[in-house]
């Protein structure tokens, strides 16, 4: 691979891992934390949302966003030409 297709690969790889884990921020911290007694209004499953995020919510999002990266990382292998074959 070029020097400058391997810089553009890996900004590319940076900017997504920089907004996966910003979502999995916002929704470990903001919604099981900050926003944990506007959520407690809700109830989902009998129990308040804000305690729901804060016990499962935040792994959930986390495990869904590890599907979401092998996915854009195969696409973005795929684009540079170095996937598995």
């Amino acid at each position: 691979m070029q020097n400058k297709n391997l810089q553009l690969y890996w900004r590319r790889n940076l900017k997504y891992l920089l907004i996966l884990l910003t979502i999995w921020f916002i929704v470990s911290y903001g919604c099981g934390i900050i926003f944990a007694e506007s959520l407690n209004t809700i109830k989902l499953g009998g129990f308040p949302l804000g305690f729901w995020f804060a016990q499962q919510g935040s792994i959930y999002v986390f495990v869904i966003l590890i599907f979401i990266y092998v996915r854009l990382m195969n696409q973005l292998d795929k684009e540079f030409d170095v996937d598995e074959k």
